[in-house]
């Protein structure tokens, strides 16, 4: 879906919680050794306790992208270990059940669909209910993780009868007084800020943001989330709602949304929010900084990411936030889920890549860096990966370079930045903060050293790799090794900590999702930095396991897939998590010549189509399909012309708003000489 400050320190429980603040840094105890069945806490070199920025604007944020409460509340003690100051749910709100309440990213289900609200009420079938999202704030609270939830007020599904009662009531007792008169109109035109304003956007309904019973309902949603443990909010498609002074509808209402929802919510002042304000034309991203607190710099990451593809990393580029006058309040990023989904950044962009451009943006001293986690397995061949809602992403969020920034951000709190291209070599930045640290990002050839830094003499240590040495003399930088391409290097000593590397898990990296119906696959496990590895499988007792031990994984009787829920703990008692699961695949071939039929319902108009895709077509762009023969009244008729593997066929009249088509949502499966009506 295109389109704070946390000061605010709550009372952390002593037998579960230790906590440090020494100037600007928290360090916070995730999980004891005693509390994991150890009492060895001899270690002087390494530590359980995560250090944190006392507030978001100055740490990190993970989103979270399709991530389900229990899997973020299972994942804490990775997030806390990998550096974040805080993590960003998916939208949590009431939303349409689309496709049967399917749960693929993208295919048998949506990632999109919640952010189609029906109701803003928390809970919802893709990421869980009330009570589980208050267990995982709780959860994100022992470990000192801030939780921002992306919240919608600007729209609800285009699919109106789902919306809820109680949202109507709310927004005036019908569906025409909840959204704005010129919703009728499509967005087309966003330099006119009227429309941008009230018109509906991408097919999605415009709420009138500004009737005052709304906002009050609107507000209650907020003050539930703060109840429940949300720390901030991540407004969606922020500059679709007015600013005080924009052109309104004629309706007696004033623009004053963005006044109260930020200043009438509990605990207003300590909460970080912050605006999807996407810059284009007439985006007025300085006013929005002063309406919300926040706004997101979506014009830095594009410059981002073509000098990593680009290998340009000049002083120039990387410096300006492209944000003109405008205050530095911003959530700067490498690639937002939009990026990745409607730009085409999966295939243009490699997970080395964008952990380059993290190392970039996160070293600097302003900005609130978003690390968006791609889907888990995901790669420039596959863009949804393992394709399901609910689990955790790529592991490529607590990378060991993702980590070493993350904590060097931490260290380097109000210290200066100066950005330098070593040896006027624009394939590598260096970014230094003060004379304290640097971070080194190389993107071509090695990089050789013998450059000036600012850096205080001294010899530093490669935090990424924890043994590469670099000596600091006389303002000169000097190692026996060069840099090499597609690197990162973290130099720093004052405020360095050292802990002991998490326990890792997962499965090959060949590992197939799909499993035909009926049949079984053998899945390689894979665990580092552990002795005490498990696996549960379907919900079964856990069962020890080994580096490259097998499983066999069945989709059990009644159900449509698998899970492996696979855990371990490091030597600290850390714990580490991941969720595998494994759906059933149709798979069935068809040859040209095959044909159907179709009888309309008389309420259809006499044009029939047919819209035939398979998984490598997704959704083709010839909709509404291919005209459909009239074989008698009431009957039509379709014959494929090639072969198709796995095609699904959707029957039409040709609506471009798709009310009149068969099924729903997602395609049937296609059987030769079948007559299809709708049941």
């Amino acid at each position: 879906m295109k389109d704070g400050d946390y000061l605010f320190k709550r009372i952390l429980s002593g037998l579960l919680v230790s906590a440090m603040l020494t100037g600007s840094v928290v360090y916070l105890t995730g999980c004891s050794n005693s509390q994991n069945g150890s009492d060895d806490n001899t270690s002087t070199n390494t530590s359980t306790e995560y250090a944190h920025a006392d507030k978001i604007d100055n740490g990190t944020i993970l989103q979270c992208f399709s991530w389900d409460f229990n899997t973020i509340k299972e994942s804490m003690a990775d997030i806390a270990a990998s550096g974040y100051t805080a993590l960003q749910t998916s939208p949590i709100n009431a939303c349409l059940e689309g496709e049967n309440g399917g749960m693929q990213l993208y295919g048998d289900g949506k990632w999109y669909y919640h952010y189609q609200p029906t109701d803003f009420k928390i809970g919802n079938y893709q990421l869980g209910t009330r009570d589980e999202f208050k267990a995982m704030c709780d959860e994100a609270e022992k470990y000192g993780i801030k939780v921002i939830v992306d919240v919608i007020a600007n729209h609800t599904t285009p699919t109106t009868s789902a919306v809820s009662q109680d949202l109507i009531d709310a927004g005036g007792g019908s569906l025409d007084t909840l959204y704005h008169k010129n919703n009728a109109y499509d967005l087309n035109d966003f330099s006119n800020r009227l429309a941008c304003t009230t018109y509906k956007m991408g097919g999605l309904p415009d709420i009138n943001t500004e009737r005052t019973s709304f906002q009050d309902y609107f507000i209650e949603y907020l003050n539930d989330c703060v109840a429940c443990g949300a720390d901030g909010f991540r407004y969606d498609t922020a500059k679709h709602i007015g600013l005080p002074d924009d052109p309104k509808e004629d309706d007696g209402f004033t623009n004053n949304f963005w006044q109260r929802v930020i200043t009438e919510v509990n605990n207003a002042d300590n909460l970080f929010i912050y605006g999807e304000v996407l810059q284009g034309n007439n985006e007025r991203i300085a006013d929005y900084i002063e309406a919300i607190g926040h706004t997101t710099a979506s014009t830095y990451g594009s410059k981002i990411r073509g000098a990593i593809t680009n290998n340009t990393l000049s002083k120039g580029t990387v410096s300006d936030y492209w944000l003109g006058d405008a205050p530095l309040n911003m959530v700067t990023w490498v690639e937002s889920h939009d990026n990745y989904i409607n730009d085409g950044n999966w295939y243009n962009m490699t997970k080395e890549q964008v952990i380059l451009g993290w190392a970039v943006i996160t070293a600097r001293k302003d900005g609130t860096p978003l690390f968006f986690d791609r889907p888990y397995y995901s790669s420039v061949e596959n863009e949804w990966g393992m394709n399901r809602i609910g689990t955790e992403g790529d592991d490529m969020y607590k990378d060991k370079s993702v980590k070493a920034v993350n904590f060097f951000r931490t260290a380097m709190i109000g210290e200066d930045e100066n950005i330098v291209n070593p040896n006027s070599d624009s394939t590598a930045v260096m970014i230094e903060r003060g004379t304290k640290g640097a971070v080194i990002v190389n993107t071509k050839d090695a990089l050789k050293t013998g450059f000036e830094t600012n850096l205080a003499d001294g010899t530093y240590v490669n935090r990424v790799d924890g043994k590469t040495e670099y000596t600091v003399k006389n303002g000169k930088l000097t190692s026996d090794a060069d840099i090499p391409a597609n690197s990162v290097v973290v130099l720093y000593n004052d405020g360095y900590k050292e802990y002991e590397a998490a326990a890792e898990v997962g499965v090959a990296e060949d590992t197939v999702f799909n499993i035909q119906s009926g049949r079984t696959a053998t899945v390689t496990l894979t665990c580092a930095n552990t002795d005490n590895a498990e696996y549960a499988l379907n919900g079964a007792a856990a069962v020890s396991y080994k580096n490259g031990e097998t499983v066999t994984v069945s989709v059990p009787s009644g159900s449509d897939i698998a899970t492996l829920e696979l855990t371990a703990k490091n030597s600290k008692g850390v714990k580490t998590y991941e969720r595998v699961v494994f759906a059933t695949e149709v798979k069935y071939s068809i040859s040209s010549g095959t044909k159907v039929y179709f009888e309309k319902p008389d309420s259809w108009g006499d044009q029939i189509f047919a819209y035939v895709y398979n998984d490598e077509l997704y959704e083709n762009e010839t909709w509404p399909g291919i005209e459909m023969t009239k074989e008698s009244d009431g009957k039509y008729s379709y014959t494929f012309e090639d072969d198709w593997e796995t095609p699904y066929i959707i029957f039409n009249d040709g609506d471009e708003d798709g009310s009149q088509q068969y099924p729903a949502d997602k395609g049937l499966i296609v059987e030769d000489g079948k007559t299809y009506t709708i049941e």
